[in-house]
């Protein structure tokens, strides 16, 4: 077996077997294996964590691939002249021998004897099915959370927490500052082995809003913070590259992954190998800006499901890819199978935040506690800023100057004929795209790629940026006053 991932639940899991087996590693992983000896292909629902695997069974010549529910590690299928079928975890691996190639999809599995099938089949994965009708308890949102954090702490590394000064980087934060002394792995010895305290981390330009907040959820908490400044020129620099690992030419996946990836280098390089992210919160509580444009709670939850699914083709990439681009991995307990299972099932009314409603108010009421509180008000009430808003406005806005710069207007008139798939509408995301095909020149590589943009049919514009969105408090379009606390909470 070739895996990559995280098994939370591996020694549970070990506790099920029933045949002989004996276990050549430590790996959480190598569970796997036995599992697929007792009960063949029907074993993947039991798995609690992230992957992507490829089993070779040599008694019967057989082969078994699956990813994780979400896809929130990478995973492609591709198929060559000969016939022959293909998978790997990066497209480059595939490009230039596979004249066909899909993203293999998150919670399916791949039989060489039964083919393709779908393992994951939660109640509300069907856009077209029955709305939720469950009410929000927030004590048990609270607690699932809790819990898919708790778990992501099985390590035997140095770990730390990405903290933007954001509700969800925060929140996870704060539940990892609760529990760093529960161990979960390393023999179950209680404490943290390494640090007396939890390692948060941050990045933005000079002055960025990020970095003013994440520093008061470092003080807050009492974390060991460090915090990274980094140059337009260095993200300019890196842009190539930061292509070439996520794979995509996404605009907003570009801009926001840039600033982690020059991030994660630096967290490399103290040491930390892992670390806890807050992607997925937007998706699944509708937490961007242009949500405020729905026009009914039916919509509102179709918009969430929708973007769930898609998850593994935008942050997904940025979470994982422009982290492991350096070696550290990266954990989503926002995306734990668990949560998603109380967190998406919730009625729509519960999360509609039209009508002057703040984004995630349901989840910031759920940690918004009198005893012991979790955040400062001014965090856990803060309005949605989109990562690559947040590490400093300039950085969207010199990114698209320059990328312009690129773009002859000769070129962009003619971009329809150059890239009749996807074609960019702005010079910067041109510029995106060529570097994207230099690097994946395959017509079949483009088809790899979601572009990801707001509900134009809402009324929303185009530009992913949270700043073009008219609620934001600094709006392209205006600046309205910002909402009280009392309107949040309406």
């Amino acid at each position: 077996m070739t895996v990559n991932g995280e098994i939370y639940n591996h020694l549970k899991l070990r506790e099920l077997l029933a045949v002989e087996y004996e276990f050549k590693t430590k790996s959480d992983c190598e569970v796997i294996i036995p599992l697929y000896l007792q009960y063949g292909q029907d074993f993947i629902h039991l798995l609690d964590g992230k992957f992507s695997f490829a089993l070779y069974d040599g008694i019967n010549d057989t082969y078994l691939v699956a990813r994780d529910p979400i896809g929130v590690t990478s995973l492609y299928q591709g198929w060559a002249k000969d016939g022959s079928l293909w998978f790997a975890s990066e497209l480059k691996a595939l490009h230039q021998d596979c004249e066909k190639i899909e993203p293999f999809e998150p919670g399916t599995g791949y039989s060489s004897t039964t083919g393709k099938f779908r393992w994951y089949t939660p109640v509300w994965w069907d856009e077209d099915a029955p709305l939720p009708t469950k009410d929000a308890d927030h004590t048990v949102l609270r607690e699932a959370l809790e819990a898919a954090v708790l778990k992501r702490l099985m390590t035997d590394v140095p770990y730390g927490v990405l903290l933007s000064g954001g509700l969800d980087s925060s929140l996870i934060a704060s539940i990892v500052c609760r529990n760093a002394n529960k161990k979960v792995e390393n023999d179950e010895k209680s404490g943290p082995w390494w640090s007396p305290r939890v390692h948060s981390f941050s990045v933005g330009l000079p002055g960025a809003p990020d970095l003013k907040y994440a520093a008061q959820v470092a003080e807050f908490l009492g974390t060991i913070h460090h915090e990274y400044h980094f140059s337009v020129q260095e993200g300019l620099d890196a842009i190539r590259d930061v292509i070439s690992h996520l794979e995509t030419y996404d605009v907003t996946t570009i801009r926001a992954s840039t600033p982690m990836y020059l991030l994660t280098r630096k967290i490399k390089a103290t040491g930390v190998k892992m670390v806890l992210s807050g992607e997925g919160a937007d998706e699944v509580f509708g937490g961007y800006l242009y949500f405020h444009q729905a026009p009914s709670p039916a919509e509102f939850h179709r918009e969430t499901v929708q973007r769930v699914k898609n998850l593994h083709l935008s942050d997904c990439l940025r979470a994982h890819k422009s982290t492991m681009a350096w070696g550290v991995e990266a954990r989503t307990p926002l995306l734990d199978k668990a949560f998603l299972d109380v967190a998406m099932t919730l009625t729509p009314d519960s999360k509609f935040c039209a009508g002057g409603r703040i984004e995630k108010h349901v989840l910031r009421a759920a940690f918004d506690t009198k005893d012991r509180p979790y955040l400062p008000d001014s965090i856990l009430w803060r309005q949605k800023e989109q990562f690559s808003d947040g590490v400093g406005y300039s950085w969207i806005d010199s990114l698209r100057e320059w990328a312009s710069g690129q773009v002859t207007d000769a070129e962009f008139k003619a971009a329809e004929i150059r890239f009749p798939f996807n074609t960019p509408a702005t010079k910067e995301a041109y510029f995106y795209r060529g570097v994207f095909a230099e690097l994946f020149p395959q017509q079949t590589c483009s088809l790899t790629v979601k572009k990801w943009i707001p509900r134009t049919d809402w009324g929303c514009p185009t530009d992913p940026s949270g700043r073009a969105q008219k609620g934001h408090n600094d709006a392209y379009c205006g600046s309205p006053e910002p909402l009280s606390k009392k309107q949040k909470m309406n």
